[in-house]
């Protein structure tokens, strides 16, 4: 059973940075690919972006492409998020998953075992 918690959500205004982590405990987090999705009030969770458990390779969502960045450290079962020209319509509740010992990088939320409990990020204008 892997437990992932998120923090470093916030408010902050447009055009800002936040880093999200997600620590891991508990499980296979080294051989696990790891995502971030995101869900706004009344709409579907999204995803964001996700990195294959060697780091080496990484996928974004295209609205978040060249503003935020993905990244792991396999030694400390974290994920980072970075999230730099924050825009008001990133505002959502963030996400981070696991999908356990996966060696291809799914980009739907049903793919993913574990999920954390959420970090809100709110984005003023």
């Amino acid at each position: 059973q892997v437990q992932l918690v998120e923090s470093g959500g916030g408010l902050v205004q447009a055009g800002g940075s936040l880093r999200l982590s997600c620590l891991a405990s508990g499980g296979t987090f080294s051989s696990s690919v790891m995502g971030w999705f995101r869900q706004a009030p009344g709409k579907e969770r999204e995803f964001v972006a996700a990195i294959s458990w060697r780091g080496d390779i990484t996928n974004y969502a295209g609205s978040v492409k060249g503003r935020f960045t993905i990244s792991r450290d396999n030694a400390k079962n974290t994920l980072y998020l970075q999230m730099n020209s924050l825009k008001p319509e990133d505002t959502a509740v963030y996400y981070c998953a696991a999908d356990r010992l996966a060696r291809v990088i799914f980009t739907t939320p049903s793919s993913y075992d574990y999920w954390g409990q959420g970090t809100q990020v709110t984005v003023s204008s």
